[in-house]
């Protein structure tokens, strides 16, 4: 019986996540579910870009956490301002490797060990408009649910590719 059973602990995994990428993710998103956060890796935003981990908070926050596992992949990404359109709070997380010091100021940062996580820089706060809250909200929720579908009917995904 435990073959039929289905993790839903991890990041969305396309392949272009590295292991240390996927135990930041799940670092901080230990942390943010202990904060009463519901968290979704990769959501697609109306801009195109996807956000590494999306949060949901119970009073309607909407936070995004920017995953970068080496240095390098900080200094490459210069997207990360984008973002900020779409959430409340922008952080970054990352691990002990890489520190807290070459992260931009005007971002949070949580250190993520892969079992657990803590801010070590709370985010600015920009508070979203509403149309834009539930626009961000509607996304989550959609994407969310379509993962927990997919995930409990592996089938159903062909299924609606054909009738496109």
């Amino acid at each position: 019986m435990m073959a039929n059973r289905i993790e839903l602990d991890q990041p969305l995994v396309d392949g272009r996540q590295s292991e240390m990428a996927i135990r930041v993710w799940r670092g901080a998103a230990r942390l943010l579910r202990a904060q009463g956060f519901a968290c979704i890796g990769e959501l697609t935003l109306a801009s195109g870009r996807r956000a590494d981990l999306a949060a949901l908070g119970p009073g309607g926050d909407i936070w995004i956490v920017e995953v970068k596992s080496s240095l390098a992949d900080l200094r490459a990404d210069d997207k990360w301002p984008d973002y900020r359109a779409h959430c409340d709070r922008l952080f970054f997380a990352s691990h002990p490797g890489v520190g807290l010091d070459p992260f931009p100021l005007d971002a949070g940062f949580i250190l993520s060990d892969g079992f657990g996580a803590e801010v070590l820089r709370e985010a600015p706060e920009h508070r979203l408009a509403a149309a834009r809250r539930k626009a961000v909200m509607l996304r989550f929720a959609q994407a969310a649910a379509n993962r927990l579908h997919d995930a409990l009917d592996p089938g159903v995904r062909a299924m609606s590719l054909d009738l496109l």
